[in-house]
């Protein structure tokens, strides 16, 4: 006993509230990482993989006032941090100093400062900052207490509206403020349910605001509010029910630019007038997939936009006044994403991503003409801790066929696979990404590259049923009842890697967070006899506990994907499917990692899963970091966590790497 009441006297001191029986716990990172019988890092895992937990980023946030240098996040310590880069491959001044990552990063129009949001320890309790670059002060903007984010400036540059909880710490209501008087706050829409209303764009009067209403992924409406007479019209969406998000309203304020699903199975991007019962107008109804960002320069007469190709991106630039468009094809293969047009409309400031280069800032030379460009120039190349990244593996892309039909054909299941070098047959990680609707795309990863190069094993991260970039159909066949039809698609691949002579079926390890979490312990609950081990990060054990526990302002958007939990037939059926309820039939070990300040999945999730399957004997590593959210962003947690798996599947798979 004296043992026991020790571990639960540190437990107790270190706010951990898991005490379930003798185990080997440990503290880490000044009393901030709990390990749960996860044993000592072998020095030689710490020397192997430092190399890998040293890649670093520079990913493209916004132009400087004059159009002059750029802002960028990247991390020189254990988080992000603003930076400026003067000029193409100069040094990163760092401006921000903070314990926490900066998000959300903007510049005001006609003017210098910096808005930022910001939270602690991982909550997601977002506050908005205001930087200013002069004197390199941040000031509060907001309570400090509620949830505050979605900040969107109006054209002047001298006021912001934002998302925020505020009103009663559940509903996300729309607020504006004069960043020069935050005492100015005032709520501009009181959100009438429990989704996410926010502002998308101002007028250039100020007095009109763009507001989005997203219900769910299938499911986001367009409203014009006037902030004189507050008069919320409805402009897209509700009959029928579909995506609708809007990014801007056009040069003269006569229209709005709007991405929707109406007329097929892709978001368009169309062009609607403000006119009373006016019809949308499709711009690319001849692009076959989704248009996922759009910007306007300042005069909104330049525009650009990418497109979700089959999971890469394509950009395009365009004509906003003919609406005439092109791609752009000197882009290297891969993913490009926060574009920003320079002040004076004649470059374009982006992030790309590749399987072989992390996220760096690049700009696009612009010509006179809108659809004319030039030389591609890269400002950031960020440190990768003296790897090679030629000799990183880029991923496969392949098609998998699963239990159900479409046509009469059984349907595909896409999925990207990457392969060490040398012969196999290889371990099989699959990699099952979150969201549900998220979507796995070939973007940089040195975790997956330090597992092919330092385990010999394959990764294969599908896009089950439930994924995003397929199109409507696809992205809603998980939805309600038919929850555990993904989990057959993890059946299905299984099946797959059984008839590939490279991959070796008998070594499979799943591994995924957050929603993934929940699909590598549903796939434990139906395929342990198929699978060697498992991985499981801020996943959902239980969906009836989750959606109580789960905060209140994301409550009602979760039920719109997952189901209520109120109506009784749900209940049931969510019970009925979770891993919880059939810890019994998981045999494999398991390892386990939380942020305990989780506000999306609570670490409750975990504590309950973990508990009940060492109350049946079943090897369970349990990491609780006390200083995170949902995932891990601080570098000191990362990089242990990211060894306790090293040595996990060192542990579980058989091959000749280690």
């Amino acid at each position: 006993m004296p043992k026991l009441f020790s571990i639960c006297f540190l437990l107790l001191i270190t706010a951990a509230s898991l005490c379930l029986a003798e185990t080997n716990v440990r503290t880490l990172n000044n009393g901030n990482l709990v390990l749960h019988d996860i044993p000592e890092i072998p020095e030689s895992i710490r020397a192997d993989l430092n190399r890998y937990q040293n890649v670093r980023s520079g990913s493209f946030q916004a132009w400087t006032w004059d159009g002059r240098h750029l802002y960028i996040s990247t991390r020189f310590g254990d988080v992000n941090q603003l930076h400026r880069v003067d000029r193409a491959g100069g040094a990163r001044h760092q401006l921000t100093f903070f314990d926490e990552p900066l998000s959300d990063i903007q510049r005001q129009p006609r003017g210098d400062k910096i808005s930022y949001i910001m939270d602690a320890g991982g909550s997601e309790f977002t506050q908005i900052f205001l930087f200013d670059p002069e004197t390199a002060e941040s000031q509060l903007l907001t309570d400090g207490q509620s949830r505050n984010g979605a900040v969107t400036w109006n054209r002047q540059g001298n006021a912001i509206a934002y998302q925020s909880t505020r009103r009663n710490g559940r509903s996300n209501d729309v607020w504006m403020m004069d960043t020069a008087n935050p005492d100015s706050a005032r709520m501009i829409l009181e959100a009438p349910d429990g989704s996410w209303w926010g502002a998308a764009d101002f007028d250039r009067s100020g007095n009109q605001v763009l507001i989005v209403n997203y219900i769910s992924v299938t499911d986001s409406r367009v409203h014009l509010l006037n902030l004189n007479t507050g008069e919320l019209r409805l402009l897209a969406g509700a009959q029928p029910a579909g995506v609708n998000l809007p990014y801007a309203f056009d040069h003269q304020d006569q229209g709005i630019w709007y991405i929707t699903d109406r007329y097929g199975q892709f978001q368009q991007l169309v062009w609607q007038s403000l006119a009373e019962s006016a019809d949308p107008q499709v711009v690319t109804g001849t692009i076959p997939w989704d248009i996922e960002e759009l910007v306007l320069s300042e005069d909104r007469r330049r525009g650009a936009f990418s497109v979700n190709e089959n999971g890469r991106s394509r950009l395009y630039l365009m004509d906003m006044q003919s609406r005439d468009f092109r791609p752009v094809d000197i882009l290297p293969t891969g993913l490009a994403f926060n574009l920003e047009f320079s002040p004076d409309g004649s470059q374009l400031g982006m992030s790309l991503n590749t399987p072989k280069t992390p996220s760096d800032t690049f700009v696009l030379a612009l010509g006179d003409n809108p659809l004319n460009y030039g030389a591609l120039t890269r400002w950031t190349t960020s440190e990768v801790g003296g790897l090679n990244t030629d000799s990183f593996i880029e991923p496969e892309l392949v098609q998998y066929s699963t239990f159900d039909q479409v046509d009469g054909q059984a349907r595909q299941i896409p999925a990207w696979v990457y392969k060490p070098s040398g012969n196999g047959p290889f371990p099989v990680i699959i990699s099952i990404h979150g969201g549900p609707e998220g979507q796995a795309r070939p973007r940089f990863s040195s975790t997956y590259q330090m597992w092919l190069n330092k385990l010999g094993v394959a990764v294969v991260v599908p896009n089950v049923r439930g994924s995003s970039g397929y199109g409507k159909t696809y992205v809603s066949l998980d939805n309600g009842f038919n929850r555990e039809d993904s989990v057959k698609d993890i059946g299905a691949l299984l099946d797959w890697i059984a008839t590939q002579p490279d991959l070796d079926q008998h070594q499979v390890v799943v591994f995924g967070g957050s929603y993934g979490g929940y699909m590598v312990l549903a796939s434990a609950v139906h395929y342990s006899s198929r699978l060697k081990a498992a991985i499981e990060i801020v996943g959902i054990s239980n969906f009836v506990t989750f959606l109580e526990n789960t905060q209140d302002y994301r409550r009602d958007l979760r039920r719109k994907e997952y189901g209520d939990e109120r109506d009784p037939a749900m209940r049931r059926h969510l019970e009925k499917i979770s891993p919880l309820n059939h810890v019994e039939k998981i045999t494999i070990p398991m390892l386990v990692a939380q942020g305990h300040n989780d506000p999306r999945v609570p670490y409750t999730e975990a504590e309950q899963i973990v508990s009940a399957l060492r109350g049946r004997d079943q090897q369970v590593w349990y990491m609780d970091a006390l200083n995170e959210g949902h995932g891990y962003k601080k570098k000191e947690n990362r990089d242990i966590y990211q060894q306790a798996i090293i040595l996990f599947l060192q542990q579980h798979l058989n091959n000749s790497r280690h």
